[in-house]
């Protein structure tokens, strides 16, 4: 039971990471749960261990959680970009419309 209340937490903050950074594009769950369990662990551990509240399921650990998602999607994306950027300038220019 709480494996699956850890899935549950995780995708939750993944999800609502995604809304802020995304706004209305589409969601990629498989992303949002990823993010949200690497964010969970990052900023809801982080997050309980500051508030004092130990290792506990507690309103700062969720909180946390949607800060750590939202950091890791965030380095996610700029991953993403760059390598992007790198393809497109790796790859062959077309020189259509150009006279020789």
């Amino acid at each position: 039971m709480l494996i699956l209340a850890i899935l549950v937490l995780g995708l939750f903050a993944g999800w609502i990471a995604q809304l802020i950074l995304g706004g209305a594009r589409q969601i990629d769950w498989a992303q949002s749960l990823i993010a949200g369990l690497a964010g969970s662990f990052v900023g809801g551990l982080i997050g309980s261990l500051i508030a004092g509240d130990g290792i506990r399921f507690r309103p700062s650990g969720i909180i946390g959680s949607i800060v750590g998602a939202l950091i890791v999607l965030a380095i996610w994306n700029a991953i993403r970009r760059s390598q992007s950027q790198k393809q497109q300038a790796a790859s062959p220019k077309s020189r259509s419309g150009r006279r020789r």
